[in-house]
């Protein structure tokens, strides 16, 4: 790791010796002149893409960006990386492409900054894995940085109500069972989604964009602003003055990423009720800034936060609903009010978080989306780690909405979502099943796919809370149910999750925090022994790579742990 103030220069060799012209002749054909050459060198990370409707408007955020670092005094140039659209890669093979995508993203930024030696980064990103991806990308290099959300999208319009993409998906469940027609279905997919912007709920995309803000990565304001406002290209312009600002100020983001705003991340989404992805992504960025983060600080943390926002995909309203009754810096305030956060936290404003609160309104008086301290939808965080010798590592559930704390059934076993789905398709799984889907995680998928297409059908086929889902793979921000996710060790190195037999009684319980199953200490080590490790999916390509490299989940799924 270079020191700081070598970092503060790096670009300037650029401009140093006669060996450097030709660098300097490469950089006057992409517009430098020779002022240029006496500036920090800003890149702007773009993750502009019309692959999505998440990233398709971040090519005009990112030229803001660029003329706000190039009238702050620095040398602006934007580049690009890549993304993948979750609602489109979900129910196929795509979706084992998502979370790798996440370190191609990580990966690509890290390898065009270091190798153009740049000084700042402005990294615009927007569907759920660019976010994470940007920030590991930013904390592994530690030069002054600025995170930029997208913004959510506006939600849809049908019959007088909101519906998202997650409606979508619930409307195929619907359809295929009878209670809708199918044109009442294509309204649904016409209308879901509007325009520009991330999927609306506390999904992955909002839920990690507010645990970004509230580690003091963005601007106040960053996640809740919905995408098609116009402060987004005014936040996007002060996100490149600022990052120069930071070089001035030798303020760089490990002096950000802290411990401490790791747990201020946890605590804004444990109050929102976000994505169970968080536990994934959080302990990735954690790893990529040198923070000793574990699946036991989310646990400490959330048993002394309440679930306070009423938010799809368990409540009632969309990322916009919070927005217009204060965002998230209201939600930040009333928390940092009742002693929950840590207010003494620098962010990239240059001011600590009480600071930057301290300028910020009340959430608006007589809303319902974010509940008073005293009457919480839940006294504590609704994304609970579970462990047992059906996951010794651990393994997550996210309660919020759930009238029902424990379950009990029978293990209904399937070793790929699709033999799972069309099992659901042929009213084979029941009121009081235990839906298991393994060697599906991240190794095993490998990419750990999401599950929103089999939640989804659950749910729109009347059995939400009726049937546990229980998964070494990952959930959906969108997904809601009786679902127990990230079972760890997964199925494929050998985790007691691959030992389970149809049949087998499960006891899922999250006031105990126990995930077991009823089996007799003989019987397991049988079982043990007897178990065999699965011939690997792929041989070559990125999923090769990908499953050879990956670490557990319980480990954030990262492929640069103890490469040594």
């Amino acid at each position: 790791m270079e020191n700081k103030k070598d970092l503060r220069i790096r670009s300037h060799v650029i401009s140093e010796g006669v060996n450097r012209v030709p660098n300097r002749s490469m950089l006057r054909a992409v517009g430098f002149k020779d002022e240029d050459f006496k500036k920090p060198m800003i890149g702007i990370a773009s993750t502009w893409s019309e692959v999505t409707p998440c990233n398709i408007h971040i090519d005009r955020l990112a030229e803001q960006a660029k003329a706000g670092a190039k009238d702050n005094g620095g040398a602006p140039m934007i580049f690009n990386t890549i993304t993948v659209s979750d609602g489109i890669a979900m129910g196929h093979e795509g979706m084992f492409y998502s979370l790798p995508s996440r370190e191609v993203i990580a990966d690509s930024i890290e390898t065009v900054t270091s190798a153009e030696r740049l000084d700042g980064i402005v990294a615009i990103g927007g569907c759920d894995k660019t976010t994470p991806a940007c920030v590991m990308a930013i904390a592994r290099m530690n030069i002054p940085s600025v995170y930029v959300y997208g913004g959510t999208i506006q939600p849809g319009k049908l019959n007088g109500k909101d519906i998202d993409i997650v409606s979508s998906f619930e409307a195929v469940g619907q359809f295929q069972e009878g209670l809708i027609n199918e044109e009442e279905l294509y309204k649904v997919e016409c209308h879901a989604c509007p325009g520009a912007g991330a999927c609306g709920g506390m999904y992955t995309a909002n839920t990690m964009a507010a645990a970004v803000e509230a580690l003091g990565m963005s601007i106040p304001g960053s996640s809740s602003t919905p995408a098609v406002n116009d402060y987004k290209e005014s936040e996007c312009r002060q996100a490149g003055e600022l990052v120069v600002n930071l070089l001035e100020q030798d303020i760089y983001p490990r002096d950000i990423m802290t411990k401490e705003a790791f747990e201020n991340a946890i605590t804004v989404v444990m109050a929102l009720g976000g994505s169970t992805n968080a536990f994934l992504h959080l302990l990735a960025m954690a790893h990529s800034a040198e923070v000793d983060l574990t699946l036991d600080d989310f646990e400490r943390v959330r048993q002394n936060v309440p679930h306070l926002a009423d938010l799809k995909p368990s409540g009632k309203y969309v990322m916009q609903d919070l927005y217009e009754v204060g965002g998230v810096p209201a939600v930040m305030k009333l928390l940092n009010e009742n002693g929950l956060l840590h207010g003494d936290c620098i962010t990239v404003t240059g001011k600590t978080v009480a600071e930057n609160l301290a300028e910020v309104p009340s959430l608006k008086e007589g809303q319902d989306v974010i509940r008073p301290m005293d009457n919480p939808l839940k006294p504590n965080g609704p994304l609970v780690v579970l462990r047992g010798n059906l996951a010794p590592e651990g393994a997550v559930a996210k309660m919020s909405g759930q009238k029902i704390s424990r379950f009990v059934g029978p293990a209904r076993v399937y070793d790929s979502e699709a033999e799972a789905t069309k099992a659901i398709e042929d009213n084979q799984i029941k009121a009081g099943d235990v839906l298991v889907i393994r060697h599906v995680g991240p190794k095993g998928g490998p990419g750990m796919p999401e599950m929103l297409s089999i939640t989804a059908m659950i749910v729109g086929r009347g059995l939400g809370g009726k049937v546990a889902l229980m998964t070494d793979g990952r959930f959906s921000g969108g997904s809601h149910g009786f679902v127990i996710g990230h079972v760890s060790p997964e199925a494929h190195v050998g985790g007691p999750i691959g030992l389970l037999k149809e049949g087998d009684i499960v006891t899922i319980d999250s006031d105990t925090q126990e995930i077991n199953f009823d089996i007799t200490p003989e019987e397991f080590e049988q079982r043990r022994n007897e178990w065999k490790k699965p011939a690997p999916k792929h041989k070559s390509g990125i999923l090769a790579k990908y499953a050879r490299l990956v670490s557990s989940s319980s480990k954030g799924a990262v492929t640069d742990l103890d490469l040594e």
